[in-house]
């Protein structure tokens, strides 16, 4: 089974089980209180996003594209973009039905969507670079780091903000640039960082020849 194959026999079960876990949601109220509300369904998302980043991880070897003769170290960050896509893409779904079920108002639902794709993103691109340079302790910490950090900056602007009399998303640019934007910059170029460090590590490895007998 190539690896692709077993990265979506892991994903398919979690996307079902995140959908089916957004119907309860039809019956719930979010309240007065949108940023309350906002932040939890954003913090189980990222954590959501995460566990799914730490199932795949152990599968981005460079058995991916092994037939094209590219070298490990493309396989390997070849394949650790197709995990990321897979966790980004299942994390957008869950997103979508969780954040329809609560009720918010589509600008919100907007919101929500493309905060949850950016942390997801980078929260999966440092695990799997953590993972394969440091191993597996640094990939459940530096993905948790950075999920903080950027549920942290949106919680941040959202607490200024607010919402409008409708629960709608109020856009005010100083204060994306102010409380979002920087986190997001750097927030990148961690993870694209840390993805490719950990994909020359792990490239490395494999290209050790093997002690002589």
């Amino acid at each position: 089974m190539v690896p692709i194959e077993r990265a979506l026999l892991r994903t398919v079960p979690l996307l079902v089980t995140g959908l089916l876990l957004a119907i309860p949601l039809l019956l719930i109220d979010p309240g007065a209180d949108l940023v309350v509300a906002f932040t939890v369904q954003l913090s189980v998302l990222v954590a959501f996003g995460l566990m799914l980043a730490n199932v795949l991880v152990p599968l981005g070897t460079p058995q991916w594209f092994a037939g094209i003769g590219w070298s490990p170290f493309v396989r390997l960050i070849a394949g650790g973009i197709g995990l990321v896509v897979l966790v980004t893409g299942t994390v957008g779904l869950v997103t979508l039905a969780s954040s329809a079920a609560l009720g918010f108002d589509p600008s919100t639902q907007f919101l929500q969507l493309i905060s949850a794709l950016d942390i997801a993103w980078v929260g999966a691109a440092v695990t799997i670079g953590a993972y394969r340079a440091w191993g597996r302790r640094w990939a459940v910490a530096g993905g948790a780091v950075i999920g903080v950090v950027c549920v942290w900056s949106i919680w941040t602007y959202l607490d200024h903000v607010g919402f409008g009399p409708d629960g709608e998303w109020i856009v005010s640019s100083p204060d994306l640039m102010r409380f979002v934007l920087p986190f997001d910059v750097v927030a990148a170029f961690t993870a694209v960082g840390v993805f490719l460090f950990g994909a020359r590590r792990a490239a490395q490895a494999t290209e050790q020849p093997s002690p002589q007998s």
